[in-house]
């Protein structure tokens, strides 16, 4: 499935995700970059909010890899 991106974006990719089904629908190979991107939008959130994201970055892949994987949200996950 090819994809438009923003080139002007910082997370092209994970901005055309709304949903689980949307995640699941791309290349193994783009799950790294959508992971990639949510720990940059993590990063810029907290150098504008403040905080301790040590934690959310450590489980970025894990969780985009659960959403990949799993038929979330009809699957239920115990986390």
């Amino acid at each position: 499935m090819e994809i438009a991106v923003n080139a002007y974006s910082k997370t092209p990719l994970l901005d055309t995700i709304r949903t689980p089904e949307d995640l699941r629908k791309l290349k193994v190979e783009q799950v790294r970059q959508v992971a990639d991107e949510l720990r940059q939008e993590t990063i810029d959130a907290v150098s504008v909010t403040g905080g301790h994201f040590g934690a959310g970055l450590g489980v970025v892949e894990l969780t985009t890899a659960i959403h990949y994987v799993f038929d979330t949200p009809r699957d239920r996950l115990i986390w």
